[in-house]
């Protein structure tokens, strides 16, 4: 799995690139069922919203064989590696819900003001690698992105600790303002399977989903072997303290599993 030097380009210029349907339906299917398992357990790594509706689940990769494979994929891990010209490890890994009707925000931020903050990252050399669960459409709660926003460095933020219920350091709406006026907002949308990736410092947020339809992102972030964390503040299910670099799987491997469970499922 390489990016061509297009693709590089445009993600070097724009801080972002989508490629739609990179993993198959049978694919999302297997993941999507596995997703809903791990929401309905009760375990630390299952945050909720206000509501009671899940939120997100970190740490899949840990405690799910589907997850612990899709976290191992060449698909997402090469490129990464790619980009930053070094191997990766798993800094964190989550899955968010925005759940039908309930699905809250997501303020504006930029990640790496969190992993900087929180987690004592040296330098935005880590990336969200994001696998559309659900069809991702412009009514749902797409995340919408500013381009270019990523040359703007690590910005001033305020740790918002109580619009929703996850902790977040968030920019104020004249910086946001003003960075939308100089590359505007994109929302990518499209089906199950499409893989988002976005730098670090990618000013980016979400609205809430009043939808009958729920909008299951997973979340990879990828940290260059070399950027590893110096002062982690937050639980290790959060912020993983396992600097060991990726081995990838092969490239059916998920195919395989997924067919496995379907079949001793019949």
């Amino acid at each position: 799995m390489k990016l061509t030097p297009q693709q590089i380009e445009f993600f070097n210029r724009e801080g972002w690139l989508f490629l739609p349907e990179l993993f198959s339906q049978e694919e999302v299917d297997y993941l999507a069922r596995e997703a809903v398992s791990i929401y309905d357990a009760d375990r630390p790594e299952v945050w909720r919203e206000k509501s009671g509706a899940p939120r997100t689940a970190f740490a899949a990769h840990l405690y799910n064989e589907a997850f612990g494979v899709l976290g191992a994929h060449p698909r997402m891990i090469e490129p990464v590696e790619q980009i930053f010209g070094e191997k990766v490890y798993m800094h964190q890994y989550k899955i968010n819900a925005k759940s039908a009707f309930t699905g809250d925000v997501w303020q504006w931020h930029q990640d790496y003001g969190t992993w900087k903050r929180d987690d004592g990252m040296p330098l935005p050399r880590a990336m969200n690698i994001a696998i559309f669960l659900d069809e991702v459409m412009p009514i749902n709660g797409p995340l919408m992105l500013v381009p270019k926003s990523q040359h703007a460095g690590d910005l001033k933020a305020s740790h918002d600790l109580e619009t929703t219920s996850y902790p977040l350091w968030t920019l104020d709406e004249e910086t946001v303002t003003r960075l939308v006026k100089e590359g505007g907002i994109v929302a990518p949308t499209g089906k199950a399977g499409g893989m988002l990736m976005f730098h670090g410092n990618l000013v980016h947020g979400s609205a809430g989903n009043i939808t009958p339809y729920p909008r299951k992102i997973v979340y990879l972030t990828l940290n260059a072997v070399s950027n590893y964390i110096r002062t982690p503040t937050r639980p290790d299910y959060i912020a993983h303290r396992d600097f060991t670099p990726i081995q990838t799987v092969e490239d059916d491997a998920l195919l395989r599993l997924a067919r496995a469970h379907r079949q001793a499922a019949e």
